[in-house]
């Protein structure tokens, strides 16, 4: 498995698994167009974006380039967006009924060669083992000890972790939690929580 720097976007949950079993990061599936109106993923996305970089695989037929074309444009600093592309390989994968509409194979349908090949293509850095920044370590019991949940004043302070983190007031107490194991260590959310305590009085 190969580690690398950047968070990975795909389209579907097919996809995000092929993925997780190549490449040790954070990996975000748009849920195909439903990431239009997804206010908490494009959220997390552009978080992803500022603290790691993304490297975008979609599709090779013309909705995976509007999905791609649409993340580019939430993006505001292109520095922090790398682009990897599959072939053009006609087929269908083996757990649909029928090819898709161009009749060409999504990311899911390709070899582990190619999606490497892409991702790693695309600019991405990989890294060792020992530069890797913890993710996933933040718990539920965490949040509790926090004061994040559990107390009469969680909701307050969850409300301006969620302002000082720049993420949408309405997310709820799960969504936070994936979201900040993705982009943060436990170190730095501890260090940005503390400063929310601080300004809060």
């Amino acid at each position: 498995m190969i580690k690398i720097k950047e968070a990975i976007i795909v389209e579907g949950r097919y996809d995000k698994i092929r993925l997780a079993a190549l490449f040790d990061t954070a990996i975000i599936e748009t849920g195909g167009f439903r990431i239009f109106k997804d206010d908490e993923k494009k959220t997390v996305i552009k978080k992803l974006a500022a603290a790691k970089g993304i490297v975008i695989l979609t599709d090779s037929d013309g909705a995976g380039f509007v999905i791609r074309n649409f993340l580019k444009g939430i993006i505001t600093d292109n520095s922090q967006l790398k682009q990897a592309y599959i072939p053009d390989i006609p087929g269908k994968e083996k757990r649909k009924s029928k090819p898709s509409k161009q009749g060409l194979l999504g990311v899911e349908g390709m070899t582990d060669e190619i999606i490497t090949n892409a991702v790693l293509n695309s600019g991405a850095k990989v890294i060792g083992e020992e530069a890797a920044g913890s993710i996933g370590e933040i718990t539920k019991t965490d949040f509790y000890e926090y004061g994040l949940t559990g107390s009469e004043n969680s909701s307050a302070l969850r409300k301006l972790l969620l302002q000082e983190l720049g993420f949408p007031q309405y997310m709820t107490t799960n969504a936070l939690l994936s979201a900040v194991n993705l982009i943060y260590n436990k170190s730095e959310f501890e260090s940005i929580l503390d400063k929310t305590k601080t300004a809060s009085g």
